[in-house]
């Protein structure tokens, strides 16, 4: 993609680019519009089982899927999926600037990748809500139409 240019993603309601003079981002893009009528803002999702009990402790990439697979079960709840995310901030309970990379590649990987294509932020913090808790992420989606 040409910085300036918006990608050519076949949304309708969603568009992203990247401005020129800022530089290229890895997998995201600096600006995100979605004319969209009706918005979902997601809790930040953790890394809870159905049970609320806390999934991998210890084990980073082990709480960044059941954060993904969270993720999935709140968007198709409102008609959503993947591509009509507009905004991710992803926070990582982590100081060490490799936990976050791990973390960002896995979010690329998995079968919400779309997601984490538009507007993003990825922050290392000292904790989160739950002992143990290694990664959560806050999630808004423009919905389309009145059929979502």
């Amino acid at each position: 993609m040409r910085l300036g240019h918006p990608s050519c993603e076949p949304s309708g309601v969603i568009e992203r680019s990247n401005p020129a003079g800022l530089h290229t981002p890895p997998g995201y893009h600096h600006v995100t519009v979605a004319d969209a009528t009706r918005t979902a803002f997601l809790a930040g999702q953790c890394p809870l089982d159905e049970q609320g009990r806390l999934v991998g402790p210890g084990d980073l990439l082990a709480q960044v899927d059941q954060v993904i697979g969270n993720i999935g079960v709140a968007l198709t709840s409102v008609g959503a999926g993947a591509d009509d995310v507009v905004r991710t901030v992803v926070y990582v309970a982590s100081a060490d600037r490799d936990d976050l990379a791990a973390v960002w590649v896995r979010l690329r990987e998995s079968d919400l990748s779309a997601a984490f294509s538009s507007a993003s932020t990825l922050l290392g913090v000292s904790q989160l809500g739950f002992p143990g808790q290694l990664v959560e992420i806050d999630v808004t989606a423009a919905l389309r139409g009145s059929d979502r």
